[in-house]
């Protein structure tokens, strides 16, 4: 039979960055539309793989100047693209030797619960008594930490001692029973600097109000994170002051564009969900730099993140009026308009 070490090796060699093995008794206390269980009734184990985010895919909006690789490869591209063809072919190796098992990775367009838990008014109905609302998603970042990938973090984040918060889960559920991986202590890597309370755009993660868990038998606390106003923030949003009209979305005009934006619109979404023009600033850029600072993290760079005072955008009248003429004519163009010979 197929060994633990063996579907860790091929996980890694298939593409995730690290990987974990989690016993399904874990998830014993699990709410029913968060139990792994109510998927696959006989399941036995729970692989999570991490897969890093580029610290440089953080580079352009860090330096203000290329803010779509983050949403676009740092998000969308792992989530849409590369994880899935990891978590599947993985799953086809399990199958492979009779075991069912099922490929999970970040998506959760259809799940019956909203990004703060509570069931989505006329969405699904249970199809039968007894069983929770289709489609039930399992918690990745939970998962990532009762696998043994790493704690959660004050911000809510997955924190992995390879990479900190910079990574993204997927998850196999399978029959096959595998040595689980210790889970780790909570307080390894966070010691509640609050570097992501204090940096958060939105002021989206509460300092004086957590929310308390016991996984695995063991006391977890994050930031009660305002799920609904992050949803906003993150996308370089910020609510009209009374008087004012603001365009940032086509369907509302109670948001302007924000300090941490230098778009006059929102952007379109990239791999549909991708959007953070934010660069997740509190939760992962600045947790990221304390990480670092300490020397906790195992995926070290020759240079430090920040060098400099971070920008931030002026969005006064006066600060419009001062920006570059709106006919500006690239360096590389001749004045002429016509086609230079580097065109």
């Amino acid at each position: 039979m197929i060994t633990a070490k063996q579907v860790k090796e091929a996980a890694l060699r298939l593409g995730a960055d690290i990987v974990g093995i989690g016993s399904i008794d874990r998830w014993k206390d699990a709410p029913a539309q968060m139990d792994p269980k109510m998927i696959m009734p006989r399941a036995k184990s729970i692989i999570a793989m991490g897969f890093r985010v580029c610290r440089g895919s953080l580079r352009g909006i860090e330096e203000g100047t290329y803010f779509s690789n983050y949403s676009a490869m740092g998000y969308g591209g792992i989530t849409y693209v590369y994880m899935p063809m990891t978590v599947i072919n993985l799953c086809r190796m399990i199958e492979d030797e009779g075991y069912e098992a099922i490929p999970m990775g970040h998506q959760s367009d259809w799940r019956a619960i909203d990004n703060e838990g509570f069931l989505k008014e006329r969405f699904s109905r249970p199809v039968e008594p007894g069983k929770p609302y289709p489609d039930i998603m399992v918690h990745l970042r939970i998962a990532g930490y009762l696998c043994g990938l790493g704690e959660i973090g004050y911000s809510k984040m997955l924190l992995t001692p390879e990479f900190g918060p910079r990574v993204r889960i997927g998850v196999v559920i399978t029959e096959l029973e595998l040595e689980p991986d210790p889970v780790m202590e909570p307080g390894t890597l966070c010691n509640k600097c609050m570097a992501c309370v204090r940096e958060c755009p939105g002021q989206c993660i509460p300092k004086d109000r957590q929310v308390k868990v016991k996984l695995a038998g063991k006391d977890v606390e994050w930031g009660d994170l305002d799920v609904m106003k992050c949803t906003r923030c993150f996308t370089g949003a910020q609510q009209v002051e009374e008087g004012e009209t603001g365009s940032y979305f086509p369907d509302t005009d109670k948001y302007k564009p924000s300090p941490i934006t230098p778009f006059y619109e929102k952007p379109r979404s990239l791999y549909r969900t991708g959007q953070a023009v934010c660069g997740a600033k509190g939760c992962t850029r600045a947790c990221m730099i304390s990480l670092e600072k300490r020397g906790v993290l195992k995926n070290k760079f020759v240079h430090p993140f920040r060098t400099k005072p971070l920008w931030s955008m002026d969005w006064s009248e006066d600060g419009i009026a001062n920006d570059q003429p709106a006919h500006y004519v690239p360096p590389y163009q001749k004045q002429t308009g016509e086609a230079s010979d580097a065109d």
